[in-house]
């Protein structure tokens, strides 16, 4: 890898008042570089938002491991009666019964998103978050909101997937249910102490001014309330370094049996250019933005923070960092892929 071309990426990208910091962490073999530019420093904290959900897939597929969950088993034998409830009404017919936690993973499950999708008669709240109307919630208000939208289609349904928050509030709860345990202590006790992450944790403080402000178009975006709200669908603070740390642990089998890997990759379309595996997402760009295949085809997450954390499995490649703009989510990608170029180019 060459730092003076990665770095002379990150500042050619850095376009105030947009985009007026970011910064990336990349492994290649056994060379790795970190860089920042604009506001952003190399060990900045960020928000990483949706990233939150590999974290919380890993301590799921780790429990599966040690044969405590599994894939098929209907949420409603693993959570108290009244969180299932009334959850998944479609057209008439209570489906609550039949979501498993393989369909919660996977965004198959038909659940409405609590926090993009509206309620008849309401908005969504996103955007009120967008506007800057800062709000606080817990999961429970969360969930029942949720229950207040309705329902895509029938868990399971062939070909189907919806995107959804409300997803991953539930295997949070459902992990807290499982050990005892919050969802903090599983992550400290299972991913950050293992992996030596000290500057990683679950935001939960609205006055913890330590991750940087996020940004939605020109202006920042101090909705500190809900960063603590978003828990276990995308509560976690990190840095470039360290989240690229966890994205090679997660895809190299550090944290659970790597031929686990194998059976998330059961792929359905969510948005544009992304699809939805189990627990994981794939960047794939189709042929005719792609038509030398020169930009791979990378696994991982992504955030509405503007946080990519990606593996390119056949150049063992990963990437991660930040350009911390809610609008404009294409940037981070366009980014990315810069830097992920350059970097195979040596």
């Amino acid at each position: 890898m060459n730092p003076e071309k990665l770095q002379s990426i990150l500042n050619q990208s850095v376009k105030p008042p947009h985009f007026p910091g970011m910064v990336f962490s990349i492994r290649r073999g056994t060379e790795t570089w970190t860089g920042s530019a604009g506001n952003f420093a190399q060990e900045q904290p960020f928000f990483i938002a949706s990233t939150t959900k590999l974290y919380v897939t890993a301590l799921v597929l780790q429990q599966i491991s040690r044969g405590r969950l599994a894939m098929g088993t209907p949420i409603s034998a693993l959570l108290p009666g009244e969180v299932c409830e009334g959850i998944h009404v479609l057209k008439g017919k209570d489906y609550s019964a039949d979501i498993t936690l393989q369909q919660l993973l996977a965004h198959t499950s038909g659940l409405p998103d609590y926090f993009g999708d509206k309620a008849k008669g309401g908005n969504a709240w996103q955007s009120e978050l967008t506007q800057g109307q800062d709000r606080s919630w817990t999961p429970a208000e969360a969930i029942q909101h949720s229950k207040e939208i309705p329902p895509l289609f029938a868990p399971g349904t062939a070909g189907r997937a919806h995107y959804s928050d409300t997803n991953f509030q539930l295997l949070g709860l459902l992990l807290e249910h499982l050990s005892g345990s919050t969802l903090h202590e599983q992550l400290q006790q299972e991913i950050f102490a293992p992996l030596g992450l000290q500057h990683s944790y679950l935001y939960s403080d609205p006055n913890d001014r330590r991750p940087q402000c996020l940004r939605f178009r020109e202006k920042e975006l101090p909705v500190w309330k809900a960063m603590a709200s978003f828990w276990a669908d995308g509560g976690l603070v990190s840095t470039a370094d360290e989240l690229r740390r966890f994205t090679d642990a997660f895809f190299h089998g550090e944290l659970f049996p790597a031929a686990m890997l194998d059976g998330l990759q059961q792929w359905n379309r969510i948005f544009f250019p992304m699809r939805s595996g189990i627990g994981i997402h794939q960047f794939r760009l189709p042929w005719i933005f792609n038509p030398f295949g020169t930009v791979p085809a990378m696994i991982g997450h992504s955030g509405l923070s503007g946080t990519v954390a990606y593996y390119d499995p056949k150049s063992d490649c990963s990437i991660a960092g930040t350009v911390n703009q809610i609008d404009k989510p294409g940037t981070s990608f366009r980014v990315m892929i810069r830097l992920l170029l350059s970097a195979r180019k040596g």
